[in-house]
């Protein structure tokens, strides 16, 4: 396996032998035969039917109607992108896995992100949980760590998730709303499931509206087993950490983006990609002894709770790099096959019911999906290390096997291919020793499902608070049931009082009589408040006209590309604006496509004395940055727009006219993303 250990990428190599350029090419059927004519089927004369003798449109049209296949029943809305992981630290005292013991190598990755809830076609702004899907392509196999940006799950059974995705999918009477919760059904689920209290805590806070991809963490969401060459084994717990720190939308303006830009998160991370702002994430993991197993005061092995990261730190041990955009959507994207089944030594699986069901499901899904069993051949999903074994033929089969021998014992064929032992790299399952009675229960350590919803109440800022009351009102106001409404109420009264109240009210609900919570610990690591802060890749709206001060305006701009930040200018007309001493720059947009939550800060230069709907625009413009909490900056004639809408001196609207300082003032006002103090003014 010398050649994984080099700079290239294994997987792009073995990805180019796939790779067709049409450019300056012949047009062929699919049988390599040139074609003299594309756009008129064979016909008896020119206005007679059209022949069945003619193969290339019969090739041409039935290609056509079997382009479709079916979609995924969820996270169907997603897009990948390729990367690399390199580790930081020797992880072999606890893992045999080698591409978590040498810390030289980069072991290539492919990494899908999605919505749960929506079909292909919805929005990417939606208020949902995403999926953070991540192939190694190692040289021991492929490693697919399949998780969320929520590091818990609704359920505790996989039995139940069927009745889970019915749930909050469209209803089935009207096909209802699409790519939302808002609905009778799914409330109705979850007031009569209420392990899913914890879960909804998290849909309903700003984690399930991001910012972009490349600033949501991700999380393996199960607890699975890490075991080393001695057979040790420690349970561990993943975790994707967002270089540029986690932040999200507020409300308003992700709903806003779902019609502007409904491809914004896509859009997000290929342009990003493209300029060479490359994402990256930081894998930590924590591990727990397997004697501690039952010292946390709930049960390891249920998926709606979490691992506080105060009483289990987060150790930082890799980082993964998204660095190149996919050549070909569905191919790529479309066609990736994730399963949690695809593990390598020295990576195990625990008995979490609900990760249990998954490794049935994950790979039953394919088998429909991608039209059989060999999916595995489809160049995304194709380890990079060669496959063998006695499975052949099915649907799409490209492995040409050589020999008569397909069964394993054998004598006609030495015995081969034959089992490796574990010291030759073979997969040995952990031995765990397990007994009972077939039952079919749960265990009692499953049963709290409200403390751990709580932390996460009580862990977050007021601002945050507040979003969580407002995300409870607009969705219970969307249900029509009031008996179900009422069933929510009283159920989040056991989260706390204070929430259960607020929404009750907010939707004409009596107030919960009962319930409350006595926990008062928290978790500062759940609140986005204490993320990484970074004006790194943010997207900065610029209002000119003809007449700036050019000096001033290029000064400003040339450091916000220093400091990393994408400046995009706005003016009345696409062209070029023109500025004093003979400083003139580029129109990328005019208030027809540029809406202020396509940005993440605004800087007020100058606007038109003669356009009376350009100044309209532009103060529409900078009151809805404001009513959004961005930051705001203005120079020049700028700082007059901001005085007459009485926003100077408010948090985050920065109009130094020292322009030395008004630089670096704003930078700090952008990376820290929002000012919720203007709540209070």
């Amino acid at each position: 396996m010398d050649e994984l250990n080099d700079e290239k990428n294994s997987k792009d190599e073995q990805l180019e032998a796939f790779r067709v350029d049409d450019k300056g090419k012949k047009l062929t059927t699919n049988q390599g035969l040139k074609v003299s004519e594309d756009e008129f089927s064979l016909k008896a004369g020119v206005r007679g039917p059209t022949l069945m003798e003619d193969f290339h449109f019969r090739e041409k049209l039935t290609h056509f109607d079997h382009e479709r296949i079916p979609e995924r029943v969820v996270h169907a809305r997603g897009f990948g992108v390729h990367g690399e992981f390199q580790l930081y630290k020797n992880m072999e005292k606890y893992t045999r896995a080698k591409f978590l013991q040498d810390t030289s190598k980069k072991t290539p990755i492919f990494v899908r992100f999605s919505t749960v809830n929506g079909a292909r076609g919805s929005a990417d702004t939606v208020r949902d949980a995403r999926g953070f899907a991540t192939k190694f392509y190692t040289e021991e196999g492929n490693y697919d760590l399949v998780g969320n940006n929520i590091p818990v799950f609704f359920i505790q059974d996989a039995i139940k998730f069927p009745d889970l995705v019915h749930s909050f999918k469209p209803e089935p009477d009207n096909d209802i709303p699409q790519a939302s919760t808002a609905h009778d059904t799914f409330w109705d689920f979850v007031a009569n499931n209420q392990e899913s209290a914890h879960m909804i805590m998290w849909i309903m806070s700003d984690r399930a509206i991001p910012r972009s991809f490349r600033m949501m963490e991700g999380f393996g969401v199960h607890t699975f087993r890490l075991v080393n060459d001695q057979g040790v084994a420690h349970f561990v717990k993943f975790h994707w950490k967002p270089a540029l720190g986690t932040h999200s939308f507020v409300w308003d303006e992700a709903r806003k983006l779902t019609g502007i830009d409904p491809d914004y998160h896509r859009n997000d991370l290929w342009g990003a990609i493209e300029k060479g702002f490359y994402p990256e994430f930081e894998l930590g993991v924590q591990i727990l002894a397997e004697e501690d197993e039952f010292s946390l005061g709930f049960d390891i092995l249920d998926a709606t709770k979490i691992w506080p990261e105060e009483d289990i730190p987060v150790t930082i041990i890799g980082k993964m790099t998204l660095n190149r955009n996919v050549d070909n959507f569905f191919a790529e994207t479309e066609q990736a096959a994730f399963h949690l089944g695809n593990v390598v030594p020295g990576i195990d699986f625990t008995n979490d019911p609900l990760l249990q069901g998954r490794l049935f499901s994950y790979l039953d899904t394919q088998l429909i999906r991608l039209g059989g069993p060999n999916f595995h051949e489809i160049p995304i999903n194709r380890p990079v290390v060669p496959f063998h074994n006695n499975q052949r033929d099915g649907y799409h089969r490209q492995t040409i096997n050589l020999g008569k021998v397909n069964y394993h014992r054998n004598s006609l064929a030495g015995n081969t291919p034959e089992p490796a032992s574990v010291e030759e790299g073979g997969y040995a399952s952990y031995q765990e020793k397990v007994e009972g009675v077939k039952i079919r229960a749960r265990s009692e350590s499953f049963s709290d499902h409200f403390s751990q919803a709580t932390l996460f109440w009580n862990s977050m800022s007021p601002p945050e608070k507040m979003h969580i009351i407002d995300a409870f009102s607009f969705e219970l106001e969307k249900v029509k049931s009031d008996s179900v409404k009422k069933q929510v109420v009283d159920m989040f009264a056991n989260v706390s009082l204070e929430l259960a109240t607020a929404f009750a009210k907010n939707i004409g609900v009596n107030p919960p009589k009962g319930g409350g919570s006595t926990i008062t610990k928290s978790s500062p690591a759940l609140s986005q408040e204490n993320t990484t802060k970074s004006e790194k890749t943010r997207k900065v709206a610029v209002i000119l006209t003809d007449g700036f001060n050019g000096p001033e305006v290029k000064y400003v701009l040339d450091r916000l590309v220093n400091e990393g930040m994408m400046p995009e200018i706005i003016s009345e007309n696409i062209g070029t604006v023109q500025g004093t001493d003979g400083f003139n720059v580029k129109v990328d947009h005019t208030f027809l496509t540029a809406k202020s939550v396509l940005f993440d800060a605004v800087y007020m230069i100058r606007g038109s004395y003669n356009n009376k709907m350009f100044n309209k625009d532009a103060a529409y413009f900078i009151d809805e940055a404001f009513s959004h909490y961005k930051p705001i900056g203005a120079t020049g004639e700028g700082i007059k727009w901001l005085e007459v809408n009485h926003f100077v001196g408010k948090p985050g609207v920065i109009s130094e006219t020292d322009i030395t300082k008004f630089v670096p003032e704003f930078v700090e006002a952008i990376a820290a993303h929002r000012f919720w103090q203007r709540m209070l003014v």
